[in-house]
């Protein structure tokens, strides 16, 4: 982009981060490679932000972000200050999944995802045919055309105007057809209507059903069906470790136990950091990675941007241990299962639902997520019987679509789930599935996030590219803001690209 961009003005030599989330670890590589010196405070006894973990009794399971995309982002951030996955501590190691999902629908067909164009052409032809394996191909074109066109000017991007969009990326973009709707698009090219799911359930990460999602979403599914799934040896909570070590061993500070409860203005410029422990971090410059709607309490206001923000649906996160004698009978053995409901614009229509009008998914769609498939270091022995970790999402409604009351609703729904599992062919989970987790939008709004959920900001056109909350506020000099709230939005991949834009708001480009 040709126009200049904005950035802090006056000294920036210590950047206090609040937060150690990805985008918070990744503005610190970024800061500390530029010179700066960095201060990253953290209120949990660990990294990661919505990369969570669940410490059980005798394993740790992901709560967090469990699909990883575009690993090339962790090693650019590394690089920044001369580190890489095998000089951290522990090294970082990650595996492509192959299948990245392995999909079931309600007529009993399965459907394996692959990132590779030739085996997932095979897989097409096989569950759908040549023709459709052709119609596959050029939909996976079209959306590495979207891809490239939006990458650099619109994803890796920041924007100071909506004339920063004005490029000949744009019109790209427009031949494109990427500001049609995304599923109706999908649809042009695809006739297999389990096809266009797999290709078109990625706008829920975006926060809007397919029908809704920009074409520009395309993006998404590029990323997650022909880029590749990874998974990270121990863990997906191994990222933000292995982030945390190189801020360290780069020579910047993380205080654990650190919940930051204001910041002090003098003017237009933050000066100091508090902690409710009563410290105090003096600043030149402060990136704030905490939830958006977070953001005004810092400063000693009660503005939110709730009234303003739409936020995304949200998710029930069910978390525990099962037998493997019993997953040994499923047929579906794959670290990533979506198991499709026959129901698909009803469910949307029904988590998306807005002021009061949303509802549980009646035929719910689910992801069942079994790490130990890829990392055998994931088992766990008990008395001589081997477990291992299993985590199972449903999409739910945010807390102003469907204001439930989830502390005395979720053990009811949780047995509903497990039932209809059961009765979708999953032996055994309801009796012998130990459920020690679950994750709602209460557990969310607890820990201040938006509306209860955990994917923050959806991206209707009015919140997307330079329309979303700023990352460079123009209430002050030198507070920037980094995160899924923020530019480029939801997901891991875009969490590690927000640290890096912050960090350009700091010491400018490249």
């Amino acid at each position: 982009m040709g126009r200049p961009l904005r950035t802090v003005t006056g000294p920036t030599d210590h950047v206090v981060v609040v937060g150690a989330g990805l985008s918070g670890l990744a503005a610190a590589l970024y800061l500390l490679g530029s010179g700066r010196s960095v201060t990253v405070l953290e209120r949990a006894d660990h990294p990661g932000g919505r990369v969570g973990v669940f410490h059980g009794s005798d394993y740790d399971i992901d709560n967090g972000a469990t699909v990883l995309t575009m690993p090339e982002l962790i090693d650019q951030a590394l690089a920044a200050v001369g580190s890489d996955a095998g000089s951290v501590n522990p090294p970082l190691r990650i595996k492509q999944l192959g299948p990245s999902y392995h999909a079931r629908f309600a007529d009993g067909s399965v459907i394996d995802l692959h990132a590779d164009p030739d085996a997932m052409a095979a897989e097409v032809t096989r569950a759908c045919g040549a023709d459709e394996a052709q119609r596959y191909l050029r939909m996976r074109r079209w959306l590495a055309d979207v891809f490239d066109a939006e990458y650099d000017s619109f994803m890796d991007a920041n924007f100071d105007s909506p004339l920063d969009l004005l490029s000949g990326n744009l019109v790209r973009l427009v031949r494109l057809g990427a500001f049609g709707r995304l599923g109706p698009r999908i649809g042009k090219f695809l006739h297999d209507s389990r096809l266009a799911r797999l290709f078109t359930f990625q706008a829920l990460y975006a926060g809007v059903s397919p029908a809704e999602a920009l074409g520009v979403y395309g993006a998404i599914p590029h990323m997650d069906t022909s880029m590749g799934v990874y998974f990270p040896e121990g863990g997906m909570r191994a990222i933000a470790q292995a982030l945390a070590d190189a801020v360290t061993t780069a020579g910047g500070r993380i205080e654990f136990g650190a919940n930051v409860t204001g910041i002090d203005v003098d003017g237009r410029r933050a000066r100091r950091v508090n902690t409710a422990d009563g410290r105090g971090f003096d600043c030149d410059t402060v990136v704030v990675t905490v939830d958006i709607d977070s953001v005004p309490k810092l400063f000693g206001t009660t503005t939110s941007r709730r009234r303003r923000l739409r936020a995304s649906p949200s998710a029930v996160v069910v978390h525990g241990t099962i037998p493997v004698a019993v997953t040994d009978e499923w047929a579906a053995q794959e670290h990533h299962t979506i198991d499709f409901g026959e129901a698909w614009d009803r469910t949307f229509a029904e988590i998306t639902a807005r002021r009061g009008r949303g509802s549980l998914m009646s035929d719910p769609s689910l992801l069942i997520t079994r790490p130990a498939l890829t990392d055998a270091g994931l088992y766990i022995d008990r008395d001589g019987e081997r477990y291992e970790p299993l985590s199972v999402l449903a999409p739910c409604p945010n807390l102003d679509s469907a204001p439930l009351q989830w502390p005395s609703l979720t053990q009811s729904y949780v047995r509903e789930l497990l039932a209809e599992l059961e009765k979708r062919g999953y032996t055994g989970i309801a009796a012998a599935y130990t459920v020690d987790s679950v994750d709602t939008p209460q557990t969310w709004s607890d820990q201040g996030m938006l509306a209860g959920s955990p994917f923050s900001a959806a991206h209707v056109f009015r919140q997307t590219g330079p329309f979303r909350p700023r990352n460079f506020p123009r209430a002050t000099d030198n507070v920037v803001l980094a995160g899924c709230g923020t530019t480029p939005g939801v997901g891991v991949p875009t969490a590690l690209i927000s640290g890096k834009l912050a960090a350009e708001r700091i010491i400018g480009r490249h």
